[in-house]
């Protein structure tokens, strides 16, 4: 017999977010979980990419091709994305994975790359089974409230203000 799954955000601008769904993904794989990670915005070469290689069960795909935070997203940004929303979506309705990750999926949110109420209405369909993450700074209100459980990070102190770009391994 399956377990329930929840729903989970992590939020705030706070250092961790996604660091916490990786944590969580090897927690998950180590006890015989299959998980997959959809990583929203993302389209650059983080160490995380590698993870397959050394954790069976473990699939990440990238639904981006650049940090746009600094500008404005392109038409083909919000393609791209819409595009890896449905594919992620399928994915998820297949009821073939226990953790399910949407990771910046609530900065895509943000950037209206898709609707809210595409991510309620994935949220509310998803398998009694899957626990699903749904992480990024700005969750909206609509999702938060239909969470199992939120945590915001909060940035206390970071040394990304001394000019300490993203390292390999920590950030990236």
């Amino acid at each position: 017999m399956n377990q329930q799954g929840y729903v989970q955000v992590y939020t705030g601008n706070g250092k961790g977010k996604t660091t916490a769904a990786l944590g969580l993904a090897l927690r998950a794989v180590c006890a015989g979980k299959k998980v997959f990670m959809g990583q929203f915005i993302k389209g650059m070469a983080y160490s995380e990419l590698k993870a397959p290689q050394w954790m069976p069960n473990f699939t990440i795909e990238q639904y981006g091709r650049d940090c746009f935070i600094k500008n404005d997203p392109t038409k083909e940004d919000i393609a791209i994305a819409a595009a890896g929303l449905q594919n992620a979506r399928a994915i998820l309705l297949s009821g073939q994975y226990d953790l399910f990750i949407l990771d910046e999926i609530n900065v895509a949110l943000y950037y209206k790359l898709f609707s809210e109420e595409e991510v309620l209405s994935l949220i509310r369909e998803k398998p009694s089974h899957t626990e699903l993450v749904l992480t990024g700074r700005y969750a909206p209100a609509s999702i938060m409230d239909v969470a199992d459980l939120v945590t915001e990070m909060k940035e206390i102190k970071h040394y990304y203000q001394q000019g300490v770009a993203a390292r390999t391994g920590i950030e990236k």
